[in-house]
């Protein structure tokens, strides 16, 4: 990385990115000026609801039973009647959601799909190299203007947009990331600023003259505080671009078990800039494992065993629903990983059956609509939901009849933990991070589309395994050394099966960082903090 170049007439703004990144036309000095005045105005905030996350996780981490509850201060908030305000017509139909890394050929795809939204992700499935990061704004900004080609490496496939279009939501990081590439007043600036600062200045009021709405996808925010803020950067940002204010609208993703508890504060606070909520369950698997990381009574069983028929992921998508639908917000349903298998019609008729019968469960739940990886797999999802939803949405399905409270929030599902299951982790948590620290964000493995979310899973139940010294069915229990083991044998099959994929290097830094990660007295909060840090430093 480079020591540090001062962008040109802008005062404090230092570009560390890796020579090489064409990146005139996307950060520019007006940019760069505009991203400073977000950092300068709302950092500090940030930092300081990140302090909060902290003290909150250390209360849990010193406490031998579970703190989370709703909260008596915003009782007021819930009980009482309030609507969010009204979301443009464009927006009322979301049944089939696309998500995908902001990359030129998915982008393309994605809106060309059929499908009734496509969300662009600098978040979970991008890996956020500098390069990575530029041109996924480069593209978006061919995509507002429909101006988007893309020509494979060969010159063999031509892509390009065409009439009839999803619409564009845009996925911006996390608040937990920093940018370490562009730094301003001698710190690396919000990847969350950055993301959603840089897409707005160069397409909001192109969107809006476009009749295009602005909308965006909020990822892991962990109460109505970090909405609040997220709120204050909508209003600060449409002052200043003399846009009229709730223009913009974003749907939060409830991926965090904090989250859970304040669905109604969170629509509240962005009642004039809410499109609603999303069940992101991969996260709220992980976040459900990290928050009770120190609680011997919260091991969950083999991640294939942890559904959304089941314990307490059942029972935060129909609160969620209910919450919505109360508020007039949108419920939408959350991602099925499984993704089209090549060459196998037998397996591949079993995933895309899986697939509707996962939508179909949402359908009849409440849902307003779903998420789904891949192309073909839209209009499996489209018919799940045509066959129980008749409408554009089903805001009119208040789901009454659900009563879900704490206990049900925090119930664990039974189930074994078993050697399979952890030889399973061991190799998606190392393909994984190999396929991140390479460039790439979302990567097809054993028929399913993995991204940060799911190995996060991966290494947290390997954490919870090993540190609470769990039983497992065909092993005993996990100790370092048999992980170690382990850990040595499934690179020695990933060697063997993938000889051309396969990489010395990355893959023992990914050994490296995930081992560090599960053998570690402390969890560390997310993978893509320490990932991130190698990964700045070879970019």
């Amino acid at each position: 990385m480079q020591q540090g170049v001062e962008v040109e007439q802008v005062a404090g703004v230092m570009l560390r990115g890796p020579k090489g990144v064409d990146t005139r036309e996307v950060l520019t000095p007006e940019a760069a000026r505009f991203l400073a005045e977000l950092e300068r105005t709302f950092g500090p905030a940030r930092n300081a609801l990140l302090q909060h996350r902290k003290a909150a996780q250390e209360a849990q981490d010193a406490s031998d039973v579970p703190l989370l509850d709703f909260k008596p201060e915003t009782r007021h908030i819930r009980e009482s009647d309030w609507k969010i305000a009204p979301v443009p017509e464009t927006l009322l139909r979301r049944a089939v959601e696309i998500t995908g890394p902001a990359d030129p050929k998915m982008i393309i795809n994605a809106l060309n799909s059929g499908a009734d939204v496509f969300m662009a992700d600098f978040e979970d499935s991008l890996s956020p190299t500098w390069e990575a990061v530029i041109e996924g704004q480069r593209a978006l900004m061919g995509a507002v203007r429909r101006t988007l080609t893309f020509s494979s490496p060969d010159g063999s496939k031509q892509y390009r947009l065409g009439d009839s279009l999803a619409t564009l939501f845009v996925r911006p990081r996390g608040w937990h990331l920093a940018e370490e590439h562009l730094w301003v007043d001698g710190a690396p600036m919000s990847a969350s600023l950055f993301d959603f600062g840089l897409f707005a200045f160069h397409n909001l009021r192109e969107q809006v003259q476009r009749g295009q709405p602005p909308a965006f996808y909020l990822p892991k925010m962990e109460g109505h505080l970090e909405a609040r803020l997220w709120n204050a950067v909508f209003e600060h940002v449409q002052d200043r671009l003399d846009i009229p204010r709730g223009t913009i609208k974003a749907t939060c993703l409830i991926e965090t078990l904090p989250a859970a508890f304040e669905m109604d504060e969170i629509l509240y606070e962005l009642r004039e800039h809410s499109a609603g909520l999303n069940c992101g369950r991969w996260d709220y698997i992980f976040s459900f494992i990290k928050t009770h990381a120190a609680l011997p009574d919260a091991i969950l069983p083999d991640r294939s065993r942890v559904t959304m028929d089941r314990g307490f992921l059942s029972a935060y998508s129909q609160l969620l629903i209910r919450t919505c639908h109360r508020r007039g917000a949108f419920a939408m349903g959350g991602m099925s990983a499984f993704i089209p298998v090549k060459d196998d019609a037998e397996r591949n008729e079993a995933a895309f059956a899986e697939v509707h019968a996962d939508k179909a469960r949402e359908a009849k739940n409440g849902h307003d609509g779903t998420w789904v990886a891949h192309p073909a797999l839209v209009p499996v999802a489209r018919e799940a939901f045509s066959a129980h939803m008749k409408g554009d949405n089903q805001l009119h399905v208040l789901r009454e009849d659900v009563q879900v409270g704490r206990e049900q929030l925090l119930k664990v599902p039974e189930g074994p933990c078993t050697v399979d299951g952890l030889r399973l982790n061991l190799r998606v948590g190392l393909r994984y991070l190999d396929a991140w620290l390479r460039g790439r964000g979302a990567v097809p493995l054993y028929n399913l589309m993995e991204d940060a979310a799911t190995a996060e899973i991966s290494r947290a139940q390997v954490w919870q395994q090993l540190h609470h010294g769990v039983k497992l069915e065909g092993l005993g229990t996990l100790t370092v050394t048999e992980l170690e083991r382990l850990l040595d044998e499934e690179i020695e099959g990933l060697r063997e099966a993938f000889p051309k994929a396969y990489r010395d290097q990355t893959f023992e830094a990914a050994r490296r960082i995930f081992l560090s990660l599960v053998s570690s007295s402390r969890f560390e909060p997310f993978l893509t903090l320490p990932a991130y840090r190698e990964l700045s430093q070879a970019n």
